[in-house]
């Protein structure tokens, strides 16, 4: 296998790690509102993902850092021609990231409302911009043959991205909502389950129709297995919600959701950014990588220090496995 396909296949797999793990933590926080009924029901939500919210903020930075290494080229396009929305969901993490810290430094409830809504909104517009920005990768936009986007922001918003940006708010959700009941008690956890089941009809609908759509646009043999693997992973896990079983619940959201990133990277290759004005401005595999000894220092890199990250963070999970709930939390 040529180290451009390894490359291309480890940033796929960044990206999906990283949806699977902020991906709750986006779903904790826009359920903030709808499950926290009181502050100490908010804080227990909050208190689920406050040991690890950070560290899994770090697979986006490392995917970025992966794609500025290995594809120069497709690194430069994409961020300077999707350069508002990936502002956008900067921003949006920055004040979630500052309201987690700052949200229980004074005790009036209107200062708590305000950060509840910061993580509400900066888990809500990453959520559903991610979604816009991955339906557009693989859709295609308008680059010129020196690899330049030449489009404006109303080409990213077009029905099949925004589509995929409900996709993907509907499915964090689902999968927030299924990582709460796992991970407390009480009355919340049971409020929590109810919920994953309801809002997983509607998202199971909405991934249908966008992982349908997908295929249209741009297939392959591969990309069709993963989106049916995606679509029983998701059904499984919402019937394991139904009969509480919260473990296999989380699983099921948790493989649906890396099955889909796998879809779209399965269909998209081996292009990186397709042109829909010219194909010689297509970006690839190949003319967008690296050169063959930057692809190599990086994979002995890779192999080193990936091992030590993957058991640093599953270690982090372990030691916070246990579930919380309002007895935990004292009266303020």
């Amino acid at each position: 296998m040529e180290l451009t396909t390894i490359w291309f296949l480890l940033v796929a797999v960044l990206f999906t790690g990283y949806f699977i793990l902020e991906g709750f933590d986006f779903g904790v926080g826009m359920l903030l509102p709808v499950l926290g009924r009181d502050d100490r029901e908010r804080r227990v939500m909050i208190n689920t993902i406050g040991p690890v919210w950070d560290g899994n903020e770090v697979w986006l930075i490392t995917a970025g850092g992966a794609m500025f290494a290995a594809f120069p080229e497709w690194y430069a396009t994409l961020f300077s021609g999707f350069y508002l929305p990936l502002l956008l969901i900067l921003l949006a993490l920055i004040a979630r990231g500052v309201a987690f810290e700052y949200r229980h430094k004074r005790p009036e409830p209107t200062w708590k409302r305000r950060w509840d809504k910061a993580i509400f909104y900066g888990s809500l517009i990453p959520a559903i911009l991610w979604g816009v920005a991955f339906a557009n990768i693989l859709r295609g936009v308008p680059l010129s043959a020196d690899h330049e986007y030449v489009g404006g922001l109303l080409n990213l918003l077009n029905p099949y991205a925004l589509l995929g940006g409900a996709t993907t708010a509907a499915l964090f959700a689902t999968h927030g909502a299924v990582f709460i009941a796992l991970k407390t008690l009480g009355d919340i956890r049971d409020r929590a389950a109810a919920l994953a089941v309801r809002l997983g009809a509607a998202t199971a609908v909405l991934a249908v129709a966008f992982l349908a759509w997908t295929l249209t646009i741009r297939s392959s043999a591969a990309a069709i297995v993963l989106a049916a693997g995606a679509a029983l992973a998701l059904l499984g896990g919402l019937a394991a919600a139904k009969v509480r079983r919260e473990g296999w619940a989380f699983t099921g959201t948790a493989v649906a959701i890396a099955l889909a990133v796998a879809t779209l990277f399965a269909a998209l290759f081996p292009n990186v950014l397709p042109s829909t004005l010219d194909p010689a401005g297509t970006l690839t595999a190949t003319n967008a990588a690296s050169t063959p000894y930057t692809l190599k220092i990086m994979t002995w890199v890779a192999v080193i220090f990936t091992p030590i990250v993957l058991a640093y963070q599953g270690w982090t999970y372990w030691v916070f496995r246990k579930r919380i709930g309002v007895t935990h939390i004292p009266q303020q």
